[in-house]
């Protein structure tokens, strides 16, 4: 198997080079902090990729993406790290909550919300998490109350990526206690400055914030606001998570060129880390583990290319790409021996960055699904082994309250 760029494919690469090295030139003569985690540059370089039909180019073109192949997302959103363009802000919207609008909302909803989001001009975040209810996403307690014409909402989530600047959020929420818990559930999206959504960030060990808990204390939303019919709440979340681990199996921490760069800095008594045989076999498992992960999203690409929701399979890239962050960034600290304890940008290699993913680490093996429940979900849905007794599925939800 031959897995170097076809003719096609590197006549492709080099079309995109030669607009993000035009773009991001101009882009940091606009903005001299362009590598910056900015939101102002981020909106700006989303715009820019919007009009091109850069932003989702296996979206089709009447909802603003190129019709493009899996393959051509690939090539771009490899050199557009890169070239170190400015990331975030719009990955929950676009990887989770627009997937969910095209499949579930109206069309009318559908014309509102998709290219506002797609050109950067709107944020959304996902308010799925509650305190008691995170692993369990079905023991959620929010409730949605029908209120003549409309729903008045209330509740509290957590670990909301981004609701701080968030224009709208994707909302799960109790609309029946008398129904078992995965029947109980309506989706709607919610204006985040509507009147009584309070936010609240979360500090995290990082020195971020990046997370919030927020607060809904009769929030009153149109039934214009609900995504798809009542009581299926379960099966439109279930579109959103599955994106979702598409989103979080990208291979994430540094790459393996800069891994061999930072070992071949570190001296040993004969020659140097990258000459050590055990790091090099560590090397090679992370190496191994990237190129799963690679073809793992080039998998759910070529997935969604099609029009189809990426499956249950797509947990084993969540699963491993947050544990090999973990594991890389740990072992490359104590590789660094005593200097591994400095996390002074101005001092530690490539400016921090592996002491920040090490304290970073730990939530990603949380958000989206932990450990535990991946796993399951790998068995269950993936292997087809026996499933976990769950002696709460079919009870009403008012009998399962503490």
């Amino acid at each position: 198997m031959n897995f170097e760029d076809s003719p096609q494919e590197a006549a492709y690469r080099a079309e995109v080079r030669a607009w993000l090295d035009t773009n991001m030139r101009e882009l940091e003569e606009q903005y001299p902090d362009a590598g910056a985690p900015n939101l102002a540059v981020a909106r700006a370089w989303q715009a820019r990729k919007a009009q091109a039909r850069y932003a989702r180019i296996t979206w089709p073109v009447e909802w603003g993406g190129a019709g493009g192949s899996a393959i051509q997302q690939a090539i771009f959103s490899q050199e557009e790290s890169r070239c170190g363009a400015p990331q975030g802000f719009f990955g929950i919207g676009l990887g989770m909550c627009m997937p969910t609008l095209m499949k579930f909302a109206a069309a009318d909803v559908q014309r509102r919300f998709i290219g506002p989001a797609l050109r950067g001009e709107e944020i959304w975040c996902q308010l799925f998490s509650e305190p008691s209810a995170g692993s369990d996403i079905a023991g959620l307690r929010t409730r949605a109350a029908r209120q003549g014409d409309g729903w008045l909402i209330s509740g509290q989530k957590v670990w909301t990526t981004g609701a701080h600047y968030s224009d709208y959020g994707l909302l799960l929420a109790r609309s029946d206690f008398d129904a078992p818990k995965h029947q109980g559930l309506t989706m709607f999206w919610v204006d985040m400055r509507a009147a009584g959504v309070d936010i609240r960030a979360i500090h995290q060990m990082t020195g971020g914030s990046e997370f919030n808990e927020v607060y809904l204390s009769d929030v009153m939303i149109a039934d214009a606001q609900r995504i798809g019919p009542i009581g299926e709440g379960w099966k439109v979340a279930l579109i959103t998570l599955m994106n979702e681990r598409v989103e979080g199996g990208k291979e994430r921490g540094p790459s393996l060129e800069d891994i061999l760069g930072l070992a071949r800095s570190i001296p040993r008594s004969e020659g140097t880390l990258a000459d050590d045989p055990v790091f090099r076999q560590r090397l090679a498992l992370w190496y191994i583990q990237a190129e799963g992960l690679r073809f793992t999203q080039l998998r759910s690409l070529t997935a969604l290319s099609r029009g189809e929701t990426p499956g249950p399979e797509m947990s084993i890239g969540k699963l491993v790409a947050a544990n090999r962050l973990q594991d890389l960034t740990e072992r490359l600290i104590e590789y660094q021996d005593q200097f591994g304890l400095i996390s002074d940008s101005r001092y530690a290699p490539d400016g921090g960055r592996l002491q920040r993913d090490l304290l970073y680490a730990p939530s990603l093996r949380i958000a989206g699904g932990t450990d535990e429940i991946l796993r399951n979900i790998i068995a269950e849905r993936v292997l087809g082994l026996p499933g976990d007794v769950r002696v709460d599925k079919a009870l009403p939800f008012k009998e399962l309250r503490g």
